[in-house]
């Protein structure tokens, strides 16, 4: 431990005008502001999805959520300031074009559902690969108040505390500065956690306090080379499986877009998985073709809800009759996906629907060897499948020329 180091968290904290203690520790207005800005997010995200979201910072749900933040003070002052619309520089560019509105909508959305660290890095890295022009970690003080044991507030004096403090070179407006600068207040959070607190909002006030000059630092906090190294290690690992992710989650996405495309210009209600709703492929909105929520058809509860995860699935207008399921697999288990099909198999055994799988067309072998194990060839159950290559190059086809479901046969492939 850093002797020296600690001596600056105890004058922090023992100064009654420092921000630990005006606005940390014993606030009912901080803790309020939480529960405010969660409702906020959620409706920022239902009027985006809604298309409600409207092309101006300027009395939409946004500035609400960034009232109740800014309205803390101290710490947040100026964090709206990066979301006002600016007209002549075109940022930030998430209220004129569309598609990085929803970007944003659904980068919220999955930040607010986030239940561990890493789902959350992962949207940062992926919404920090789409480039929207003007949107930068200032996003970080709408995720702090999502997750505050995981993402610490952003802004310059923080920024400067910790230069000052660490003696580094973090820049502003970098999503990559940013996760670099989180991981070591991360590490000294840690290293120093009977000091301070889970939620970094104490140690980020510790360093709002050093870049506005109320506490005075030399050479206490400086890392060393060995520090450095590590963090840039971490990061660039992480980056290199978010990049693999990426690329996987836009191939399934795509997969299932023209499954819903293939469904609606059949003539069917479609819908995608309940937890992939929000997606869009090339700035097409599932929600413009699919149905808004799961319809009624019977059954288990619990049966219901594994069915309502299948990717996509097809139903005869104003039934509920499923009349195809499709479940798309890149990269993980085949297994589970022929299981949920299963599942949707047995529970409705008299009325029997279409069931698909969709793979990539180097993991064909792996399928067959699944669908050829007794527990799934001792039934009568008839799994299609259909190559990634083949769904690609026939979509446009089938919509144009096609029936109904059993034009999509003509692309499938069975086990024998």
């Amino acid at each position: 431990m850093n002797v020296e180091l600690q001596g600056l968290f105890d004058k922090y904290k023992s100064d009654k005008e420092s921000v630990f203690n005006t606005w940390f520790i014993n606030n009912d207005e901080r803790l309020k502001a939480f529960r405010s800005i969660r409702r906020g997010v959620l409706r920022v995200i239902e009027d985006i999805k809604a298309q409600k979201f409207g092309n101006d910072y300027k009395n939409s749900s946004l500035e609400f959520v960034l009232n109740c933040i800014t309205e803390q003070k101290q710490v947040f002052i100026g964090a709206s300031h990066a979301f006002y619309w600016k007209p002549k520089l075109r940022i930030p560019d998430i209220y004129e074009n569309e598609e990085n509105k929803t970007a944003f909508g659904q980068f919220l959305e999955n930040c607010y559902n986030a239940t561990r660290e890493e789902q959350i890095i992962k949207e940062i890295i992926h919404l920090d690969r789409r480039n929207i022009k003007g949107l930068g970690p200032a996003v970080a003080n709408i995720l702090y108040f999502l997750h505050p044991e995981i993402i610490p507030p952003f802004n310059t004096a923080i920024v400067n505390g910790f230069n000052y403090l660490f003696k580094d070179k973090v820049k502003l407006g970098s999503w990559s500065e940013y996760l670099r600068m989180r991981e070591v207040i991360l590490e000294k959070n840690n290293c120093y956690r009977t000091t301070f607190s889970k939620d970094l909002g104490a140690f980020s006030g510790f360093l709002f306090d050093i870049g506005v000059k109320k506490i005075m630092v030399g050479d206490e906090g400086a890392l060393s080379e060995k520090e450095k190294e590590k963090i840039e290690r971490l990061l660039k690992k992480r980056h290199k499986e978010v990049a693999t992710e990426e690329g996987e989650k836009n191939l399934h996405t795509e997969m299932q877009y023209h499954l819903l495309k293939i469904g609606h210009s059949l003539g069917y209600d479609v819908i995608s998985a309940s937890n992939d709703r929000s997606r869009c492929h090339k700035g097409k909105n599932f929600s413009f073709i699919s149905l808004s929520k799961f319809p009624d058809i019977g059954g288990d509860k619990d049966i219901n809800s594994t069915i309502a995860l299948i990717d996509v699935i097809w139903f005869q207008k104003a039934t509920n009759k499923i009349v195809s399921a499709f479940e798309v697999e890149k990269s993980t288990s085949i297994y589970s996906g022929i299981l949920r099909l299963t599942d949707l198999y047995y529970s409705f055994p008299e009325d029997p629907s279409s069931l698909f799988l969709i793979i990539p067309d180097n993991r064909e072998k792996e399928l067959v060897l699944q669908l050829s194990r007794p527990a799934i060839r001792g039934n009568n159950i008839r799994i299609h499948y259909i190559l990634f290559s083949d769904l690609r190059k026939h979509c446009d086809a089938i919509c144009k020329f096609g029936e109904s479901r059993e034009t999509l046969k003509k692309i499938a492939r069975i086990v024998n």
